[in-house]
This record gives structure tokens, sequence and C-alpha cells, in this order.
């Protein structure tokens, strides 16, 4: 039976590498797969709602809409030829009837990529082209919807995303199957990290194929192809999608009292995913 893996995080943790590199091993090319036809099932995408449910997206409040999601996922798994690649970033929550927005019966699984909240909060204001003062607002609000201005309209369903450790906890500890991949583990064994994501996914590890998708997906192969071709995904405001990608790159640009607002905030989920050890000190 089809069903639906989903490619589950907070935004700017690494979702649209591991697109990437799941792209490049289902595809063994002899070339990187282009950026800009990557794994183009997301979740949140407007378009979906209105072919699936037959109803405009546009004349329902948000409410509304997640009332319907569930219908949705389920109408794309029955009228899919095999299992679908879901990109999410929505948190695991219930809609107003109770029902989870995210559909047991037709999930196989859910890979839960978690990065630093710090250098999300840098790499989410640059992609959000705001403050990094607003960004660290949103990581806290336990109420943060994207995509729910006018702006964005016409792109994407609002998401839900609550805070950074709202969001991080809705997944984990929901009831559907979680493999936990961590953006640091994956920065330095990207080999390692995706072969037990593919392992989890029940496919059979090819070690060449896998070497070469590890490649075919490097983050600098992905910055060159957004700087040759553009990339689809990118923010009109936002200078670049990829921006650099590397771990610890906050201590470079967020003030003490910025990471002392963050930590505090973020204290338990940081001790629990390493990201502070026992004496609270930052491990990256």
């Amino acid at each position: 039976m089809n069903g639906i893996y989903w490619l589950a995080s907070y935004p700017k943790s690494g979702n649209t590498w591991t697109r990437a590199f799941l792209d490049n091993y289902l595809n063994n090319g002899e070339a990187p797969v282009n950026i800009n036809t990557i794994n183009n099932e997301i979740a949140c995408n407007r378009n979906y709602f209105d072919e699936y449910i037959g109803l405009s997206s546009s004349d329902l409040d948000e409410g509304q809409i997640k009332l319907y999601q569930p219908y949705m996922y389920e109408e794309m798994v029955k009228k899919s030829s095999g299992d679908l690649y879901m990109k999410i970033h929505d948190a695991y929550i219930l809609n107003r009837n109770n029902i989870p927005l995210i559909p047991k019966s037709v999930t196989k699984g859910v890979i839960y990529i978690l990065r630093n909240p710090l250098d999300v909060a840098v790499s989410y204001a640059q992609h959000s082209a705001s403050t990094i003062d607003k960004a660290i607002h949103s990581l806290c609000d336990e109420t943060f919807i994207a995509s729910n201005s006018d702006s964005d309209f016409k792109k994407q369903l609002p998401q839900l995303f609550l805070s950074w450790s709202g969001h991080v906890k809705s997944w984990m500890e929901s009831p559907l199957r979680v493999h936990l991949m961590r953006y640091e583990d994956m920065k330095a064994n990207p080999h390692g990290s995706f072969r037990e994501m593919l392992k989890f996914m029940g496919f059979e590890i090819d070690e060449d194929r896998l070497e070469k998708a590890v490649r075919f997906s490097s983050f600098d192969t992905l910055k060159q192809q957004e700087k040759e071709k553009g990339f689809k995904e990118k923010p009109t405001k936002a200078a670049s999608f990829f921006r650099k990608g590397q771990v610890g790159s906050y201590r470079e640009e967020l003030t003490q009292e910025q990471i002392d607002t963050l930590v505090e905030y973020h204290r338990e989920t940081m001790i629990k995913y390493g990201y502070l050890d026992e004496n609270n000190q930052l491990v990256y």
C-alpha cells in the first residue's frame, strides 16, 4: 500500500538538502538533479488543496483549511502510483475537530530534521528578510503561523509552526513512526546520516549510489546551482536560499543577549537533544 514519508522540520534546518539527497539517490543519474525539479511534493501547496479537495482555499480561513487538509493527504495517496515524500514545516497538531493534520492511516514514517535554534534564527532571519530579533521572537512564539499574509497568499497554505521547541515536541512525541536526524550530525557524517535514513525508509543500500547522492547534494553543489539557475523556492525578498550551511555560524552573528534569550526559552529541549551539555554550556 502506498503512503507518505514526511520530511518534517522547522524551516532552515536542512529539509531541502535532505530532499535533494533523496532525489539524487532515487534518480541515480550521472549529474546532480536540478534543484528546481527536486521533490515537488510540498504539504502546504495551495494548488494541491484546491485540486484534491475541490474547493478554493482562498474562500476559507485557516481553521477551515485545516479541517480539510487530512483528507487532502488521503486523496493524494489514493491517486498516487507510489510512495510520496512530502516536505512539511507545519507542527504536528490537531484541527478543531480534534483530528490530526497528518493522518496516521497514510503515514509510513517521518524523517524529522533538527537543527540548533541559534543557527536556525540567523538563517531564518535572512530567509524571511527580517531582523534577527524578529526571527528570535518567532522561534519563541507558541502561536507562530507562517504564510498567513497577503504576500504569501497565493503560494502556500497557512502553517502553524508553534515555537521551535513546540515544533520539535509536537513531532517527536507524535504517535507516528519518527526517525530523528540532527543537522549537525548530517554535516559531520553525511554518509552515515543518510544511510540510516534510507534504512528507516526501507531502501536497500547501494554504497556507490549513496556516495554519489551525497556528493550531488552537497551544499556547494546546491548553492552553485542556485547561482546558475535560480531556485523557485527562494522567497522574493531573500538574497538567496542557500546561505552558509555552517554549524555554529550564530557565534559570529548573534549578540550574547540574543543567545541568552533563545537558550533561556528553549533550554529543556536544547539539553534533551544535545545542544547544551550538563553544565548548560553550548555544545556547538
